[in-house]
């Protein structure tokens, strides 16, 4: 008999929007045939936000994750419900030991705060360098799905003034080669599409004359690229790639930087398609494509579309057979 996939769920933020998307994101999927959800949330949760649970699930309820490891539910409909006092970073840190070593299969993650993370004393900045750091995997990449268009970001969370020193032929390849990854998993019309890397300074540098990483790192990366048969166009002009008429010509944008991607992701995109998923990992690791919004906290305001999309994101590469990949997802 073929088991069950185990999905982990973290909701961040004890005062963000992660139990209120999660709740009625699970509402809306309801249980999925061969999945088990383990829940990770604070016991300061939302008593509505359970109950929207409850109208789908039953929860079979522990407060730590030793506990929920033992816990083999009987069915689909049975959730396993962790009410746990450690701080949400370390719920990352557990859920990714957890997938590494295949005591469960996925994470899809609600946002925490870079300030609840750097405080939590792991000693890193965000959810993916939790991840890196846990998996030790050499290259790992930022990538956003979305109805419209899909972009990968080169360089994460870094400040500006380091990403040209940052950036190398060999980083850039690694990125080219996790898009051409990404872009097989697509839908077919878009995974047909060649994948678009934007250039790093104004006019992709104007051949030399703004800036020299464009001619001496971007187009080697791009040549090599095309060595291994990965169809990449570029260094495109970073103002007008993503006109509307590029979106459909593209199957991935990738982006030198976190901003030159995520700007026109998230203005176009929104809150209502959209989810991260991070490549590079040799287990499957989702998220919305948003942030805490502690400003709605407990207003019952805020949109679950990214979370479904993550959730749903996180099953379907699951089913694929990514989680047991040491280089895809």
């Amino acid at each position: 008999m073929k088991q069950p996939l185990k999905i982990v769920i973290t909701t961040g933020d004890f005062d963000g929007i992660g139990t209120e998307i999660t709740a009625k994101a699970l509402a809306k999927l309801k249980p999925q045939k061969g999945v088990h959800f383990i829940l990770w949330r604070t016991p300061r949760c939302p008593r509505r936000h359970l109950q929207i649970i409850d109208s789908c699930f039953t929860r079979i309820r522990v407060s730590t994750w030793p506990e929920a490891l033992k816990v083999t539910p009987t069915s689909n409909k049975e959730l396993v419900d962790i009410s746990s006092n450690l701080q949400p970073p370390k719920w990352i840190e557990l859920a990714a030991k957890s997938c590494l070593f295949g005591y469960t299969h996925s994470i899809a993650t609600a946002p925490i705060s870079k300030k609840k993370i750097v405080d939590s004393g792991l000693n890193v900045i965000g959810h993916t360098e939790i991840l890196k750091k846990v998996s030790k995997a050499p290259y790992l990449f930022m990538a956003f799905v979305g109805k419209h268009f899909n972009i990968l970001i080169i360089t994460g969370h870094l400040a500006h003034k380091k990403v040209a020193s940052k950036l190398t032929q060999e980083l850039v390849l690694e990125a080219l080669i996790a898009a051409n990854r990404l872009r097989k998993l697509l839908p077919k019309k878009k995974m047909e599409k060649p994948i678009a890397l934007i250039g790093l300074n104004p006019h992709a540098g104007e051949g030399g004359l703004i800036g020299s990483e464009d001619e001496n790192i971007l187009v080697p990366a791009i040549k090599n690229a095309k060595d291994q048969k990965i169809p990449v166009h570029g260094p495109l002009v970073p103002d007008t790639a993503f006109f509307k008429e590029n979106w459909s010509k593209y199957s991935i944008f990738v982006c030198p930087y976190h901003d030159q991607g995520l700007i026109p992701f998230k203005m176009v995109h929104g809150q209502d398609s959209g989810v991260h998923i991070t490549m590079g990992l040799p287990f499957v690791r989702t998220s919305v494509d948003h942030g805490t919004a502690k400003n709605i906290f407990g207003k019952n305001q805020a949109n679950p579309n990214s979370m479904i999309e993550a959730i749903r994101w996180a099953i379907l590469l699951t089913k694929k057979g990514e989680h047991k990949s040491s280089s895809i997802v």
